[in-house]
């Protein structure tokens, strides 16, 4: 996302940085970069003048001197870029029953964000349903009833009604077991005053804890009309940006939000159901300035596995060993982070690593392999691999019963060394929370390095 604005605030900070004399000619250059990449992101001419000016007007102050200048410099850019892109607000969920409504145009994604946002509440424990209102888009109740399907999530329909608030109705003391319920709403091809309609009555009777836009990043800067149309209208809360991996125009999205002053809680960066993250300014610029984002990276960690799996884990690790079958979910997921191209920016030193492009296809062939040999073992064989290693003839029945070479089998056997080891040799591992930064980042390096995990 945003690859290139990215690039040019990395190489800018560098220039600033080894510079011997900030001269005007090196200023002016810098800027004209900057501003190129910018406006090229799509963020507001206003605000790319703002900042040009800022940094010309630091540049020439007699008053700050050699280091602390170029100092002073980087640190006004890397401020003014955080402050355009607004505030750090947390979707923050009550105690109790949570009721959030979910807003949005026609092709914004909002069903599949839906989704998305149910998968990443369900992962931390929370008790969640999804209820379809959206009874004007054809096959809109059986997407979400799909989607919801396919990721264990519950999901309340009925295909025949055409009256949301009848849905709503007939659901509703069931829908008080639940900690979250997120709501698909109607949506249309302009804010009209039917949808406004629609929107302000389901308001009023299902009196939701939030009400959030979901809004697509390629529109650009028209997302500021956009929210600010939204927020006059049914008075949203915030906003979810849709659609961040597939566009240049996801910085003019993101600075427009922060001008209608609607906190974006989340950005979703790609089709899988693990892709979407909550949106942070302070850890998404410094992903941009190629610095990393390892809070980002945990929290994506922990939107792939959910509390009772992270338990049965956490026991294992304490017991200071792990099965083949426990290795094969751990792998698997790794792999539903969303491929190394996605997490290479969140480890820091690795924003520009580049990732050959046949590897994301070897890993997935590799899994399935994988899974294959560990149904052909004995239970015994599940639980101390090591036995493999001393007696070949039981590598060569796996292999053969599996469908596979020996040299798939020891792959299997290498990453279980791996991981065990790095389980033994953990000594700053805090047992009561799992992997630590350190550890974290160390599995991470070696999952992008390929360093005895040849995928």
């Amino acid at each position: 996302m945003l690859e290139k604005l990215g690039e040019v605030l990395r190489k800018a900070t560098d220039k600033i940085a080894n510079a011997i004399f900030l001269d005007k000619n090196l200023v002016d250059s810098i800027i004209r970069d900057l501003q190129r990449a910018l406006i090229e992101a799509d963020v507001n001419v206003i605000l790319v003048k703002q900042i040009s000016d800022k940094i010309k007007k630091a540049a020439v102050d007699e008053r700050i001197k050699g280091i602390d200048k170029k100092e002073h410099i980087i640190k006004l850019l890397h401020d003014e870029l955080k402050k355009i892109l607004g505030e750090y607000k947390q979707l923050k969920l009550q105690p109790k029953q949570n009721k959030i409504m979910l807003l949005g145009l026609y092709g914004a994604g909002k069903t599949t964000t839906i989704a998305k946002l149910g998968n990443y509440f369900a992962k931390r424990g929370k008790k969640v349903a999804l209820i379809g209102l959206d009874v004007h888009r054809p096959a809109a109740p059986e997407q979400l009833k799909q989607l919801a399907e396919k990721n264990k999530l519950t999901c309340f329909i009925d295909l025949k009604e055409k009256d949301p608030l009848k849905i709503w109705k007939k659901y509703e003391k069931e829908l008080k077991d639940y900690d979250l319920i997120l709501i698909d709403t109607a949506g249309r091809h302009n804010l009209d005053k039917e949808l406004v309609k629609e929107i302000k009555e389901l308001g009023k009777k299902i009196k939701p804890t939030e009400t959030i836009l979901i809004m697509p990043a390629d529109i650009g800067q028209a997302a500021k009309t956009q929210a600010q149309e939204f927020k006059d209208a049914v008075n949203i809360s915030g906003v979810i940006i849709t659609r961040m991996d597939s566009t240049a125009k996801g910085g003019g999205a993101l600075t427009a939000c922060a001008e209608t002053q609607a906190p974006v809680y989340f950005i979703a960066t790609g089709e899988k159901i693990n892709d979407l993250e909550e949106f942070d300014p302070e850890r998404f610029l410094s992903r941009l300035l190629g610095m990393g984002d390892l809070q980002s990276l945990i929290e994506k960690i922990k939107s792939v596995t959910d509390e009772t799996q992270q338990q049965k884990i956490q026991k294992k690790l304490e017991e200071g060993k792990l099965s083949l079958d426990d290795v094969i979910e751990q792998v698997k997921s790794m792999n539903q982070l969303g491929g190394l191209d996605k997490i290479k920016s969140m480890i820091p030193g690795m924003g520009n690593a580049k990732i050959p492009e046949n590897v994301l296809g070897t890993q997935e062939e590799k899994i399935k392999k994988w899974e294959h040999i560990v149904k052909s073992m004995t239970q015994e064989e599940k639980e101390n691999p090591e036995i493999l290693e001393k007696q070949t003839s039981r590598m060569a029945r796996i292999a053969k019963g599996s469908g596979v070479h020996t040299s798939d089998v020891r792959s299997l056997l290498k990453q279980y060394k791996m991981l065990n080891e790095m389980i033994k040799g953990g000594a700053d591992m805090d047992m009561s929370q799992g992997m630590s930064q350190k550890q974290m980042m160390k599995f991470a390096k070696k999952f992008m390095k390929g360093k005895k995990m040849r995928f």
